[in-house]
C-alpha cells in the first residue's frame, strides 16, 4: 500500500489548523518497504524517480562477506540472521536491512548495504569462526 510522505494534514508551529489547498502530488508517495528475507534469490528492478533504477532484493541466501584481517571480499552464504537492533520483530522474523546481525559460514557478520535499495548484501564480519 502506498504511503504519503507530505505534511499538508499538518498543524501550523502556532498551533493554528491548516487547510490543505491542493491535491497529493506523486513525488510525495512512497512505497512499502522491502522486508529482505533468507531463500532463494528474487529480486525486483523498478523505475525510480528521475529515471534511475532501483534494485530490490526480497529473498537471498549469499552475501559478500568483508574479511578486515585479511582484507578480501569472499562470496559467502548466510545461514540465519541473529538479531535485527532496527525493529523487534525483524529480528523475530529474520528480515536483513542494515545493521542486521548475520550468521555465515566464516562467523558473525554486520550488514553493511541497503539490500531493498541496493540489490546486494554486503556484510563486514564482526567475529570469526575459531578453527
Amino acid at each position: 500500500m502506498v504511503q504519503w510522505h507530505w505534511d499538508l494534514h499538518k498543524r501550523k508551529k502556532t498551533g493554528g489548523r491548516r487547510r490543505i489547498w491542493r491535491k497529493k502530488r506523486k513525488y510525495e508517495r512512497g512505497g512499502t518497504p522491502t522486508e529482505t528475507i533468507l531463500g532463494e534469490t528474487k529480486i525486483k528492478v523498478e523505475r525510480v524517480k528521475g529515471g534511475n533504477i532501483k534494485i530490490r532484493v526480497f529473498r537471498e541466501q549469499y552475501a559478500n562477506l568483508y574479511i578486515p584481517n585479511e582484507n578480501k571480499v569472499v562470496k559467502t552464504r548466510i545461514l540465519r540472521v541473529l538479531s535485527n537492533p532496527s525493529n523487534r520483530d525483524y529480528s523475530r522474523r529474520g528480515v536483513i536491512t542494515k545493521g542486521a546481525i548475520i550468521e555465515t559460514e566464516h562467523g558473525e557478520a554486520i550488514v553493511t548495504s541497503r539490500p531493498g535499495q541496493d540489490g546486494v548484501i554486503n556484510a563486514k564480519l564482526v567475529k570469526a569462526i575459531e578453527k
